[in-house]
Formats: C-alpha cells, sequence, structure tokens
C-alpha cells in the first residue's frame, strides 16, 4: 500500500472516529443532560428556603428577602425562572437538598465541616457571627458559663447546634433545648415574651428583626466569622456548581453582590433602640390621627401609605405644628412656595400637608430616570425630597465621574457626602448643600417604613410561635431537650 492510500484511510480513520465521538456527544447530551442543561430545558429553578427577614418573605408588594432577590438573580444569569418551596423546618431544608428534592438550597445557610461531607457549597455571599441573644431588663450573660442560669434554646439542624457542643468542651455545665418546629425567628419572639432567656441567632438576623424586637440585645459572639452559602445535593455532576461560580465571581465583579447586601442589612444597623420605642410610641398616640388621611392620600398617588408616613415622621415625627429653623411646617414640612405651588395655601393643616407632601413626593419619583432601577429610585426620590433634585442630580455627576454607578442608590449615597466639600460642589451646577443628611435621611425612612409595614401586616412570625407549646422529651444526651409536638 503506497502513501497516498496511508494517508487516505488516516483521514477516513480520524473523521470516522471524530464523528462518532459528535454522534455519541449528542447523544449523551439528549438523554443523558447535565443537571444545568435539565433546569434550562425545565426553564425552572428550583429553590429551597425558609421565611425570614434575611432571606424569603411576602409582604404587600409581594415577595422580597435577601436570597430572594440573590436566587432571581441568578436565575435571569441562566434564563430561567425560579420556584420557592419552603418546608416546614430548616432541618427538613438540608435533609431534602441532601436527597436532591431540589436545585439549591438558599436559605442562609453556614458553611462547616460537617455539612461539606453530606453537601456541595457555592462560593460564599456573606459573612456572619454567631450571637447569643438575650432581653433587657433580664441579666446581661458575659461568657458561657452563665447560660446556665437560664432556659437556652436553638433551632435543629442549624450550626448554632455543633457551636453549642464546641463550647460545651469548655463549659461543661452548658446545657440547652432543641427545638424541632420553630424557626430562630419564633425562638426570638419566645424570648420578647420572657419564655425562654437566651438563643442563639446569626449576626445578621438579630440586625434585621431586633428593628421589631427592641428590647432583645446580643450579649456576646459564640463563634468566629462564618461563611454563608448556598448548598446543593453532592454528585459527580458538577455543572450547575460551576454556574454557580461563574455567577458569584461576576456578582462580586460587577458589584452587584455589595449593592444587596448593602440594600437589605446596613441601613438597618442605623436604627437605634431609643428611636424605636418613641417610634412605637408614637404609633399608638399619633398616627391614628392621620392614619385615613395617610392612606387617601397615598391612594391618589398609587404609593404606599406606610411609605408617605414614614417620610412624615422623619419630617415632624407626625406634629401638625412642627417648625424648622429654616421655617418649613407641617407634618410633611413643605416649603410656603413649594406648598402654594402644588395648590395648597393652608400648609399646616394636616390634611393639606400630607396630600401636599405625597404629590411632591411622587412629583420626585417621576423625575428619577427610569434607568434607575426599584428599589433604588424610591430611595434616590426620598433624598430629592430631602435635599433637592439639583444636589441629587449633582451627586449622580460625581458619581458617574468617580467611576460609580449614578444609577445605583449604593453608589450614590457614598457621593452625596462629598456636595459639603468645597473641593467638589464648585464642579457643581447647583453648589453647596449638606449631602450627609439625605443619606441618613432615607436610611431612617427605610427603617420607620419596615416597621410600619411588619406592625400593620399579619405577623406570620408571632403567628407560627403563639401556637400551643409542645410537650418535652429528653433524648439520651443529658445536656439536651428535643421539643416535638408530636409527642
Amino acid at each position: 500500500m503506497n502513501k497516498s492510500k496511508q494517508s487516505i484511510i488516516l483521514v477516513l480513520t480520524i473523521y470516522g472516529l471524530f464523528t462518532t465521538l459528535l454522534i455519541t456527544s449528542e447523544i449523551k447530551s439528549r438523554y443523558f443532560p447535565s443537571q444545568l442543561e435539565r433546569i434550562k430545558r425545565s426553564g425552572v429553578l428550583t429553590i429551597l428556603t425558609r421565611t425570614d427577614p434575611t432571606t424569603y418573605y411576602q409582604n404587600d408588594n409581594g415577595f422580597a428577602g435577601f436570597e430572594y432577590d440573590l436566587v432571581n438573580l441568578f436565575a435571569d444569569y441562566l434564563g430561567v425562572s425560579a420556584a420557592f418551596k419552603t418546608p416546614a423546618t430548616f432541618d427538613q431544608i438540608l435533609n431534602d437538598i441532601q436527597t436532591n428534592k431540589a436545585d439549591i438550597a438558599a436559605a442562609g445557610i453556614t458553611i462547616t465541616e460537617q455539612r461539606q461531607k453530606t453537601l456541595a457549597f457555592s462560593p460564599p455571599y456573606h459573612e456572619i457571627t454567631e450571637q447569643i441573644i438575650y432581653r433587657t431588663g433580664t441579666p446581661r450573660p458575659k461568657e458561657a458559663k452563665d447560660l446556665a442560669n437560664g432556659i437556652l434554646e436553638v433551632v435543629k439542624g442549624t450550626s448554632h447546634v455543633d457551636t453549642l457542643h464546641n463550647l460545651k468542651q469548655k463549659t461543661p455545665n452548658l446545657h440547652w433545648l432543641i427545638n424541632d418546629t420553630l424557626s430562630t425567628d419564633g425562638l426570638l419572639f419566645l424570648l420578647n415574651q420572657n419564655l425562654i432567656d437566651y438563643t442563639v441567632a446569626d449576626s445578621n438576623q438579630i440586625t434585621l428583626i431586633r428593628r421589631f424586637y427592641p428590647q432583645l440585645n446580643i450579649a456576646f459572639d459564640i463563634s468566629p466569622p462564618r461563611q454563608l452559602a448556598w448548598a446543593m445535593h453532592l454528585s459527580p455532576d458538577k455543572s450547575l456548581l460551576r454556574a454557580t461560580t461563574h455567577f458569584f465571581k461576576l456578582i462580586k465583579q460587577n458589584k452587584k453582590l455589595e449593592q444587596l447586601i448593602d440594600r437589605h442589612y446596613r441601613y438597618a444597623e442605623k436604627m437605634t433602640y431609643a428611636n424605636n420605642c418613641i417610634f412605637r410610641q408614637h404609633i399608638k398616640s399619633r398616627l391614628p390621627h392621620y392614619q385615613k388621611i395617610f392612606e387617601s392620600a397615598a391612594n391618589e398617588q398609587e404609593l404606599d401609605w406606610r411609605l408617605i408616613a414614614a417620610i412624615g415622621y422623619q419630617e415632624s415625627h407626625w406634629r401638625r405644628n412642627a417648625i424648622s429653623p429654616t421655617g418649613v411646617r407641617g407634618i410633611m414640612m413643605l416649603t410656603r412656595s413649594t406648598a402654594k405651588q402644588l395648590g395648597f395655601n393652608n400648609r399646616i393643616k394636616p390634611e393639606n400637608s400630607i396630600r401636599g407632601g405625597a404629590l411632591y413626593f411622587k412629583q420626585r419619583l417621576n423625575r428619577i430616570p427610569t434607568s434607575v432601577p426599584t428599589p433604588d429610585r424610591i430611595w434616590m426620590a426620598l433624598a430629592a425630597y430631602n435635599i433637592g433634585y439639583g444636589h441629587l442630580d449633582d451627586a449622580r455627576i460625581l458619581t458617574q465621574e468617580q467611576g460609580g454607578n449614578p444609577n445605583k442608590w449604593m453608589d450614590v449615597k457614598k457621593h452625596l457626602p462629598l456636595l459639603s466639600q468645597k473641593k467638589w460642589y464648585k464642579k457643581t451646577k447647583y453648589g453647596y448643600a449638606r449631602g450627609h443628611e439625605p443619606v441618613l435621611y432615607v436610611e431612617n425612612i427605610r427603617n420607620y417604613y419596615d416597621l410600619l409595614t411588619w406592625l400593620t401586616e399579619n405577623n406570620s412570625i408571632e403567628e407560627q410561635a403563639m401556637k400551643p407549646l409542645p410537650k418535652l422529651s429528653t433524648v439520651p444526651h443529658k445536656d439536651i431537650v428535643i421539643i416535638n409536638p408530636a409527642l
């Protein structure tokens, strides 16, 4: 056989092998698709989560929560929709993802050595510490041995149980109860009601929920910083895991992850115990006089009345005769010229002030460019209500010039304080402004709005926690009691 024929046979052989590989690959892809391919074909990403202010919850505006927003961002990245399931307990979430009953468990899950033996984890997206929580009016425990003086209760299946076991090695008298019915929110409610003495919560959880239960306090940390991540079924198929790795790398680079953390957590740190208590008192003593007016005015502008009420509280603490050193007056603190421009001659009259304030806010909201997404456009409209649209626009321009995103409140609020510095305000169209004030203004209103929303809606946390208390049954380990309603 000459070399020419040998070359032809070699080429045909290689071509045949290549074709066979392509066909085999196509057959494998069609009949044995990867998990990621199955998700894309179905168009649905199935998520296990839990109802919690830090993860997933429903309010009058629909569903919300840090995990909810983060998951939907990932679903958009994949080009699919997210379907959320909420198993009854945290322990069941872990069991269900281990047995491959969903694609991802996105429930504020801490990465631990024990869990890594049975679960796969995405790259971490947030860092927390585990903290002992007690109630104001009771002695503050200063160290682990002090916890023996009361009832410490934690949720079954959480990393808190493992942390307590580790703590017990140094504190032999430490003992606790395990609740296999309630979530951490439910235990925090029981603590607020003085039905237990202590519980354990992650730092992000207590940051949000102590606004609703202001008498709850942090005693001390019981863990080093820990990382939160999504959990997945442990499988040789790494397609979904690789997709989450690419996704988190992307949103860390483009700062979308930082923006979500800022949106859901950082503003909540500004609410003090004193302000919280005073606000609650005024909800009872002052708000009833004006709530119907807030509702009517907000309805006229197609807005949430609680947002308008929150603005009113930040402006005047709901005092009809409030007056500032600069001459703005009334519940919504309108200037004489603004009130007149809006069509209200008597700006002191509560109905005029509230209706005028709602209209003025709606006008600010309508001026925010459509390129600014919700809820950032709401925060920017609030800033414009406080400082004026011109100064907000100056801050957005400075933000863009400094490499930030003028459509993101997180970036704009970092540049608003520059308006009080000559180096920067001399470059702007509208000049000097006390730029730090609208930042605090917006954060306060967000907290007041969240509290009003929570206090005026059905409280699923309390509904869950107020179920008849289950019986206790002792289990072999003498330091632990499992709470089981089936007994």
